[in-house]
């Protein structure tokens, strides 16, 4: 399934400038020291910010995302790391790498628990014996608490955005509508937009889908730290291994 985000890939480097990317490709390096990983794959990798941070610390990265709008940001920052268009769900490169990790929430934006899970066997399927599997997630109280019907508004540089959100408890879901408005020369504006969901899922549940699709999970961490998650955590880390 090719996912397209357009108009998001024009204004994403600009809305998310506020996104500490040094210090969590940091956070995933220092993740990934638990493992000998030299050559790595991030999938869902968008703009490609991290991928570039983590080939810079010396990790040899491909990277990985189902949008060719994103991809083509990543390749105009990047151009010497190996790009790949395809969805998460279908992953299949033809090699086995020492570590697969999935950043900045990208599974949660897969459509349903089977999509995750059918996520997790293609990732097992291109990993070595004992190979990292690395990923973070937004959990369900993020989605229920924090998400929830809000909306946000953003104003970049060229482009201003409105975000709406939509909670369904029905599977811990956001629909998300962004409306975009593109400043133009001339001062006026063309408005375009995009509509996605997430879903969240429970850490039990996580693990259950983990260990099914054949992987061990090492450590569930509070995002961006090495502590437990407790009930009120908005992101959580987890790092397994291919059994």
């Amino acid at each position: 399934m090719t996912r397209g985000y357009g108009d998001f890939a024009e204004v994403y480097d600009e809305l998310t400038q506020n996104v500490p990317y040094e210090e969590i490709a940091e956070y995933y390096a220092k993740i990934l020291g638990q493992a000998n990983v030299n050559r790595l794959l991030d999938i869902g990798c968008g703009t490609g910010n991290l991928t570039a941070r983590l080939r810079k610390i010396g990790f040899d990265v491909v990277g990985l995302d189902g949008s060719s709008e994103m991809l083509s940001e990543a390749m105009a920052k990047a151009p010497e790391i190996f790009w790949v268009c395809q969805d998460m769900t279908e992953l299949d490169l033809g090699e086995e790498f020492d570590a697969v990790i999935s950043t900045l929430d990208s599974l949660n934006h897969l459509e349903s628990i089977t999509e995750i899970e059918q996520c997790f066997r293609r990732v097992n399927e291109n990993l070595k014996p004992g190979g990292a599997f690395v990923f973070d997630v937004n959990t369900v109280y993020k989605h229920r608490e924090v998400l929830a019907d809000n909306t946000f508004v953003y104003d970049a540089d060229g482009a201003y955005c409105v975000w709406l959100n939509e909670y369904s408890e029905e599977d811990n879901g956001v629909s998300i509508d962004l409306d975009i408005f593109f400043e133009q020369e001339d001062g006026s504006y063309i408005r375009g937009g995009e509509s996605f969901r997430e879903i969240a899922i429970g850490e039990d549940k996580l693990k259950e889908m983990l260990e099914k699709c054949g992987f061990e999970v090492v450590n569930i961490y509070e995002y961006l730290t090495f502590d437990k998650p407790c009930e009120t955590s908005e992101k959580l880390l987890i790092f397994a291994r291919k059994k």
